[in-house]
């Protein structure tokens, strides 16, 4: 076990959290909040501990999956630690474990809150609630490989660990010349939105923390109703953008190399605006006699099946008033998710649609046993190690939904509420049904509740696996 490197990557994480932090300070001091101190306070903690883990280089560079699932989950965990600290320092979140929950939520992108008033909060903690949303999006880690040289596969366990989707390939033969390709088009997508808000009249403040949080499809909104108080057009570029982020960012790469006709013929973007289309006409359909005119139906019915689909979040309408077919389409939407390769959260296409060809592969077989069948993606077929790992995905996620669960249900108010809960926090949305919906939030839990959503943020976000082997007594032997 290379302790070393992981130590070394973990001095790194507490240092760019403490620079992370600059920008909320710097907010505070522009708006002239004296809660600023509070992020002063919280970098030179970050640094106090960042700063003698990193001064050392490590002699050995490489290390493998087990370390890199490690590191990832632990850096998670003191990242959330940390940036709960400006909360509970200012006084903004008095209990540890609300601004813990509340932090957890910002960087795995959940974006689920324990606010019951929004905007009573000061614009420093608000926009770092949004910008955690932004750092979680692509993740810390694969902005520290963009600055940071590791030898061997150790990058790519890295990735692994903490990019969504059943499988990670490179851009280019180098993996950190593909963690600087990919954060190049997240930052360009990022401020392209920005630009487009700032043109629609929407006020600076207000467009920087939409643009952070629709680009890590997180969500965090500063307005008590969400974005439901903009205008059509703001909610319209804020609803184009969700939907370029839920895109895998391998094809924004090989649009950018001109090779158009392979980004075109992507299975899963295909499916992708399919169900987006499809679920957004039945809904409209659905909901059409709950407004004035056909275009509002279409309007609040896209926004939130685009919200919902992308895990972003956003709501411009209380759609647990809608019919049941409508609810029941959304929450299915928050178990399918977004592209792998993407900011989204939910199981993604990519998954369902190789489960999907697993099950009709194994009815050919049953059928006719002697047939010779494969799965294919891309007209590819997929390694037997690729359908495994999915194998075991879905059974250790259907696992940790059913314990969540049962943990919650001598907490949780009813069972539709308890239900979303846990769908909204296994599926990084941060919103449900019932009194988690729209109008809700996750206050009346208690907080071992809250601590038990903090893990299931935190397994929805790094696919799972990295956070279990947290609880396996051989990992540790292993140290």
């Amino acid at each position: 076990m290379n302790y070393s490197v992981i130590r070394f990557l973990m001095g790194w994480i507490l240092n760019f959290e403490a620079g992370f932090m600059l920008l909320p300070a710097l907010v505070a001091w522009y708006y002239e909040e004296h809660q600023g101190i509070s992020f002063l306070i919280s970098m030179g903690v970050c640094l106090a501990l960042g700063i003698p883990l990193s001064r050392k280089k490590p002699k050995n560079h490489v290390f493998y999956t087990a370390e890199g699932y490690v590191t990832v989950s632990l850096s998670w965990v003191v990242l959330s630690i940390m940036g709960s600290l400006p909360f509970m320092i200012s006084g903004c979140i008095t209990s540890p474990i609300d601004a813990f929950f509340e932090t957890v939520s910002g960087f795995t992108t959940t974006s689920a809150t324990v606010l019951t008033d929004v905007e009573a909060f000061p614009k420093c903690m608000l926009f770092w609630r949004s910008f955690t949303n932004w750092i979680g999006g692509m993740g810390v880690l694969v902005f520290i490989l963009c600055l940071l040289p590791l030898a061997g596969g150790s990058q790519m366990n890295l990735m692994k660990a903490e990019s969504p989707g059943p499988s990670v390939s490179r851009l280019v033969p180098k993996v950190r010349s593909t963690a600087k390709i990919l954060y190049g088009i997240y930052i360009a997508l990022t401020g392209a939105e920005l630009v487009a808000l700032l043109l629609a009249r929407m006020p600076f403040f207000d467009a920087v923390n939409l643009a952070v949080g629709t680009a890590g499809t997180g969500g965090f909104f500063i307005k008590q109703d969400s974005i439901s108080s903009y205008t059509i057009l703001q909610q319209g570029i804020i609803t184009g953008f969700m939907i370029l982020f839920g895109i895998n960012f391998n094809l924004y790469f090989l649009m950018l190399t001109g090779r158009l006709r392979q980004a075109v013929a992507n299975e899963e973007v295909r499916v992708y605006f399919i169900l987006m289309i499809l679920a957004a006409a039945v809904v409209t359909l659905n909901t059409r006699h709950l407004y004035d005119t056909v275009f509002y139906a279409i309007h609040r019915s896209a926004v939130s099946v685009v919200s919902m689909i992308t895990s972003t979040g956003y709501f411009t309408t209380d759609y647990c008033q809608w019919p049941l077919l409508s609810q029941t389409i959304l929450v299915l939407l928050m178990f399918c998710g977004a592209c792998a390769g993407s900011t989204g959260g939910g199981m993604k296409i990519s998954r369902l649609l190789l489960l999907f060809k697993t099950v009709k592969k194994e009815i050919i077989l049953s059928l006719h046993p002697r047939a010779v069948e494969t799965v294919k993606m891309e007209g590819k077929s997929v390694r037997p190690e690729v359908i495994r790992s999915l194998n075991v995905y879905f059974a250790a996620y259907g696992m940790i939904f059913v314990v969540s669960l049962l943990l919650i249900t001598a907490d949780g108010p009813d069972l539709v509420t308890n239900f979303s809960a846990v769908t909204a926090m296994m599926n990084n949305i941060g919103i449900g049904l019932g009194q988690v919906g729209p109008t809700g939030d996750f206050s009346m839990y208690n907080g071992f509740s809250k601590l038990v959503f903090c893990f299931d943020m935190l397994a929805g976000r790094l696919e799972i696996m990295p956070m279990l082997l947290l609880f396996s007594r051989k990992t540790w032997k292993k140290f």
